[in-house]
């Protein structure tokens, strides 16, 4: 009886690591993004599940800004026109296909521009590359996100 349950032990415990591995690759979490001038970590956005079951970020904390240590989304229209940049949802609607998630937006704060997103966890979900683009993806530029 022991070695069947050990043995059944041994069995399960590659599938708990195959687990932790794909909970790793999710989008989900906290996120330093980097400015592209200075290669500075510039805000942290937090990657959460939305209640339809998209995923939508944040942002939670501002590093580092030229517009002071609260910039407003001056740039922005509608709703987000002249409102905090901190704890603004700058990323919805995406959804995952295979190892990316893509299908929603981006709004980039310093621009007012909303692209198309595609987000794809590498490194082993330590980083996540954030792909906005118009029209189609070779269109666009890529950041890379650490995960805090």
């Amino acid at each position: 009886m022991r070695t069947k349950l050990l043995a059944l032990l041994l069995l399960a415990l590659p599938l708990g690591a195959l687990a932790q591995d794909a909970s790793k690759a999710s989008p989900v979490g906290q996120w330093t993004t980097i400015d592209d001038k200075t290669q500075k970590p510039k805000s942290v956005v937090e990657i959460y599940e939305a209640k339809d079951g998209s995923l939508a970020g944040r942002v939670t904390e501002i590093l580092q800004s030229d517009r002071g240590p609260n910039p407003v989304c001056d740039k922005c229209s509608g709703d987000r026109k002249n409102k905090p940049v901190k704890g603004m949802v700058i990323l919805w609607g995406i959804k995952q296909k295979g190892e990316t998630w893509e299908g929603g937006q981006i709004l980039d704060p310093a621009s007012g521009k909303i692209y198309s997103v595609k987000v794809t966890p590498v490194d082993n979900g330590r980083k996540l590359e954030v792909r906005g683009f118009m029209g189609f993806s070779l269109l666009g530029r890529t950041q890379t996100w650490n995960r805090r």
